[in-house]
Parts: structure tokens; sequence; C-alpha cells
């Protein structure tokens, strides 16, 4: 699991349009964060859980949509930890 898949998914949530533009804008902003390499990876991955987790309790958010969320949030929460022990090691 790595940053190229979340991604990926990511972008199919952008690029779908049943999602209400809100939702995507918000989708983009997450990337953008995630994608910042001037921020070590944790910083990153923290700031872009924190805004999917804003965008999956938006009550516009179609069920399947809030669902693609939770999977890519878990995802990031992994690879949060992953680098959170090289780290530490």
């Amino acid at each position: 699991m790595d940053l190229e898949t979340v991604n990926n998914l990511i972008e199919e949530i952008k690029n779908d349009r049943t999602v209400p533009r809100n939702i995507r804008t918000l989708i983009a902003e997450a990337q953008k964060d995630l994608n910042d390499e001037k921020h070590d990876i944790v910083t990153r991955i923290t700031a872009a859980i924190s805004i999917l987790d804003e965008v999956s309790n938006d009550v516009n958010n179609p069920p399947y949509t809030r669902t693609q969320i939770w999977n890519i949030v878990s995802m990031l929460e992994t690879i949060k930890e992953q680098n959170k022990k090289k780290v530490e090691n």
C-alpha cells in the first residue's frame, strides 16, 4: 500500500460527476496536502485525514463515496503508522 494507490482512489472521486462539487473541492484539497513535499509524510497524512474526515460527515455525500473515503482514510492511517515506526527505529 502506497501513496500512489491512495492518489488514484482520490482521483476517482474527484472525477466522479455524481459527487457534489464542494466535496470534490475538499477531496482535491486533501490530495494537495497529501502531496505537499514541504512537510514530512506523517504531517501530510494527518492533514489529509482531517479533511477527509470532515468530508465523510457531509450530509450531501453519496453513501458509496463515503465508503470510498473511509477506505482511503484507513489506508492513510496504515501508511502513517508504518512511517511512524520507521522514524522510531
